[in-house]
């Protein structure tokens, strides 16, 4: 069963948040939309298929719909929230301009911050210029993530290449014991640590590394929106080796220190 709720609407565009609670493993019925919407995961994992490509979401992938674009979704996971926005033609034109969009698009931490700041502002007054601003600068941010490298690598990895990669973000989402290490990750998944390291590489675009990183820096992300001020518990809780660590990492992903993110997300 899915649930929708409006938080903001403006000229060309529309900005809610999508509940599913399906847990049917099987795909649905076609779908397709009228104007162009960008999906991006906050909660769960789920799947999407379009043009005879599935691609796994949660909140580090999220997608890109065009109008006509035949889709087609998988819950086998249970429940998700989603953000959607939907946008106009013009709209979209007006951020993107004639760049080919591919659909799957790769969730950075650039474009997670961002994400976050729109629903904060999202849920505040000033919506004519803070929201609006908020709202371009994330579609300018898709636009540029959708024209990139394609998330799965199209035509290039195996049907079992795939499955390595979802179960390898799966265990890493989880923050299974395994997940710790890329040895005793490669050894969780039955796969040589060369092999587990260059697909995933090539089908996300982004080495193992930097990807787990990336989940760590997704949770530091919650605790600092919730106003969370101590960095060194912050730090050892998500396992890194130490405050100063968390910070180089943080500013890395996302170009800002932890103080500047919870100041971007709390007031």
């Amino acid at each position: 069963m899915q649930t929708g709720r409006t938080l903001a609407t403006g000229p060309g565009f529309t900005v809610g948040v999508v509940t599913c609670t399906d847990d049917h493993a099987g795909w649905s019925p076609v779908e397709s939309t009228r104007a162009h919407a960008v999906v991006l995961p906050r909660r769960g994992l789920f799947r999407r298929m379009v043009d005879g490509v599935g691609v796994d979401l949660d909140p580090t992938v999220g997608y890109l719909s065009v109008p006509a674009a035949e889709e087609r979704f998988a819950h086998p996971h249970g429940g998700d929230v989603c953000t959607a926005l939907s946008v106009s033609a013009a709209l979209w034109r007006s951020v993107a301009g004639d760049r080919r969009s591919r659909s799957a698009i790769y969730v950075d931490g650039r474009l997670d911050l961002a994400h976050r700041r729109l629903l904060r502002a999202a849920s505040g007054f000033d919506r004519d210029y803070r929201l609006v601003e908020s709202l371009v600068a994330l579609l300018g941010l898709v636009a540029s993530r959708s024209s990139a490298a394609p998330v799965p690598a199209a035509g290039l990895g195996s049907a079992a290449d795939r499955l390595l990669v979802a179960r390898a973000r799966a265990a890493i989402a989880a923050d299974d014991p395994a997940a710790r290490g890329l040895l005793p990750l490669a050894g969780f998944l039955s796969a040589s640590p060369y092999r587990l390291s260059r697909v995933f590489s090539r089908e996300m675009g982004v080495s193992l590394t930097h990807y787990r990183n990336r989940v760590r820096v997704g949770r530091a992300l919650d605790r600092l929106s919730g106003g969370d001020t101590d960095g060194a518990r912050l730090a050892s809780d998500l396992g890194f080796a130490d405050q100063a660590h968390l910070c180089r990492t943080i500013r890395t992903h996302v170009g800002h220190t932890p103080t500047e993110v919870r100041m971007l997300l709390t007031h």
